[in-house]
């Protein structure tokens, strides 16, 4: 059992931008994370001459909440057209990142809006729009060679704390 702080939202937010903008990093990215609406990480690709703007959505699952969706964009035209116009601001193809964390794993998922909007978002009968976390998504995920996946699996060794 996972039990959060009063600012445990806040926490895996900047934590799950700072992680996958460690990994854009360590893949030869220059990565600026950013406090604007709309994105969160501006990453530039050297070699190939390309920048992005990442939305990020960070998520922390109980046990029984792990196959829940990760909500992408809540109001799916205002969040949608606040990363467009961020992006278009700042010269850069849009983004999603996903981080969600179990008490034994972490998933993040990276792709861009235009790969979401062609094979995962679904026809829209409501305003949100989410990152599907069930075993059928996430092996499709797996098959997908336009949809950057990193497994993190965690192991505590002694993080007890019973003072």
């Amino acid at each position: 059992m996972i039990e959060k702080s009063s600012r445990h939202s806040k926490i895996i937010g900047n934590f799950g931008e700072q992680l996958i903008g460690n990994w854009l990093s360590r893949s030869g990215f220059e990565v600026a994370l950013v406090d604007h609406t709309g994105i969160d990480i501006i990453a530039f690709n050297k070699k190939k001459n390309k920048r992005i703007g990442i939305t990020v959505k960070s998520r922390t699952r109980n046990e029984g909440k792990e196959k829940d969706n990760v909500f992408v964009f809540r109001d799916s035209k205002n969040d949608r057209q606040k990363l467009r116009e961020a992006c278009e601001a700042f010269a850069c193809d849009p983004w999603i990142g996903v981080y969600v964390e179990t008490s034994q794993f972490a998933d993040i998922y990276l792709l861009s809006l235009e790969h979401y909007d062609k094979k995962y978002r679904s026809n829209l009968i409501s305003k949100t729009e989410g990152w599907k976390m069930n075993e059928k998504n996430k092996r499709e995920y797996e098959r997908d060679s336009d949809l950057k996946h990193i497994k993190i699996e965690f192991t505590l060794n002694n993080w007890n704390w019973d003072i």
